[in-house]
């Protein structure tokens, strides 16, 4: 068979859609799956650069989530996690009343890489506040993107089972 008759899938399927079927198929329930996805898609835009791989891995040791699947979701959103960091310090501060963090994201970028120590004394409690409006969207968040993928796990799983019964 040529090269140019090989059908690669998009990246998007390769790397979130293929990982999460594997799992279906290998038993795990698509409730759990859900599960793992909503809480990777909440965790993945906690607002504190750095953290999101880590603080997914956790969360899925101590919940018995499915750690591929969650660092598959939480590496998928990096960029929506970049792009809502400076949303959510900001809404924290409008929800403490507090004055607003002036610069903008690439000297702010600057200031972290520069001296990261010095940025964590600077902007702690920015950081705060960014957590603080992140979990008021983090807790709905998880709940929404679950009503929505377990109805299509699960009709994942049920076209899995069914191929499963064809075969044998």
């Amino acid at each position: 068979m040529s090269e140019a008759t090989v059908r690669q899938d998009p990246w998007w399927k390769r790397w979130f859609i293929n990982p999460v079927l594997k799992q279906l198929t290998q038993g795990i329930s698509a409730d759990k799956l859900a599960w793992t996805i909503a809480t990777g898609c909440a965790l993945g835009i906690f607002p504190i650069m750095g953290t999101t791989s880590v603080v997914c891995f956790f969360a899925a040791t101590y919940w018995r989530l499915n750690q591929p699947v969650i660092q598959v979701v939480c590496h998928t959103l990096w960029a929506v996690h970049l792009a809502l960091i400076l949303p959510f310090v900001k809404l924290g501060q409008w929800i403490h009343r507090d004055d607003p963090i002036t610069g903008s994201i690439p000297t702010l970028l600057k200031e972290f890489f520069s001296s990261p120590s010095q940025f964590a004394q600077d902007y702690w409690l920015a950081a705060w506040h960014g957590v603080v409006a992140w979990f008021l969207v983090a807790i709905p968040l998880v709940f929404i993107v679950r009503a929505i993928s377990l109805p299509l796990l699960k009709a994942a799983a049920g076209r899995i089972e069914r191929r499963k019964e064809a075969t044998v």
